[in-house]
């Protein structure tokens, strides 16, 4: 590939098309900061190299040959190519890309509305957003980030910061319960079509069991016909007005306000769980961490 390229170098076709296009020796040397007998000798041992002869020599000036204005175009184009991709690669490579580790529920229902706040303060940093349900599974070596729910205790002892405390209650679709008055009292909700989140006891979310005795219905929850193993396929069961589901609140609250969703009962339960974010220690602080660090924290109060 580029055998027709042989020997030359950068710099002689730099030459080349500064000569060329101002059909100057004189002004080419100005332009690159040599003189002319520099430019000059370039220009012969170019056209030796190709055996053609580039430029006729007139008086007071220079002219292009048939093969040197053939060139010429070429040269200009090629020049004008690298240097637009020098520009973009050296554009692309300022950007700066934040590695953020969280699981699928929070990215989907509270991260992803409010990210575009961040972009528009902070537009040169793009972030590239790691979900699963395990953060252990999730962790790399380029996690800037990771938001776990949990007691706020992380492995690697690096720096965390608490988000909001777990906050539960049933929600469903308004068209579930339509033409009845809101809130119903607590005894109804057994009688309701729940929606179940299959259990994963190492992140200790609630089920409906567990909410059952934090507000003391005494009842055992019925299995309901519809289980999933991912919350945000849950709410949007509930979304569709199939059932009842537990929601956390910050996840979906956005939902209750846009009328998507509501709460058929008035009573939540707080725990000691919540969302914290948490800096590997192993990771430099870097301005864009602590300016998304920043922005987490404005946000949860917004």
């Amino acid at each position: 590939m580029f055998d027709r390229l042989g020997t030359l170098s950068l710099d002689t076709l730099r030459t080349f098309e500064s000569a060329a296009r101002q059909r100057s020796f004189t002004a080419a040397a100005m332009e690159l900061g040599t003189t002319q007998p520099a430019i000059s000798q370039q220009i012969k041992r170019l056209e030796e190299q190709l055996q053609l002869r580039l430029f006729d020599r007139v008086y007071r000036g220079i002219t292009l040959t048939e093969a040197g204005e053939c060139l010429f175009q070429h040269v200009s184009d090629g020049l004008g190519s690298l240097e637009q991709g020098l520009l973009e690669a050296t554009s692309r490579g300022q950007r700066e890309v934040l590695q953020v580790a969280t699981d699928f529920a929070f990215a989907a229902y509270w991260l992803m509305p409010r990210l575009h706040r961040f972009h528009q303060a902070h537009p040169q940093v793009d972030v590239s957003i790691v979900t699963g349900e395990r953060m252990h599974g999730m962790l790399r070596s380029d996690t800037d980030i990771a938001i776990q729910f949990g007691d706020g205790r992380f492995p690697g002892h690096g720096q965390s910061h608490w988000l909001f405390n777990e906050e539960v209650f049933p929600v469903c679709s308004p068209s579930l319960l339509k033409e009845i008055a809101l809130p119903l009292p607590l005894p109804a909700l057994p009688r309701l079509p729940l929606l179940h989140l299959r259990s994963n006891q190492a992140n200790r979310w609630f089920d409906w069991e567990r909410l059952f005795r934090a507000v003391g219905i005494a009842v055992t929850p019925m299995a309901g016909q519809l289980r999933f193993d991912n919350y945000t396929l849950l709410i949007q069961a509930a979304i569709g007005g199939q059932g009842v589901a537990i929601g956390w609140r910050h996840l979906v609250d956005d939902l209750i306000a846009q009328g998507l969703l509501c709460r058929p009962v008035a009573e939540s339960v707080r725990s000691e769980l919540g969302y914290s974010l948490w800096l590997p220690q192993r990771k430099r602080r870097g301005r864009m961490i602590d300016h998304f660090v920043d922005w987490l924290l404005a946000e949860r109060l917004a």
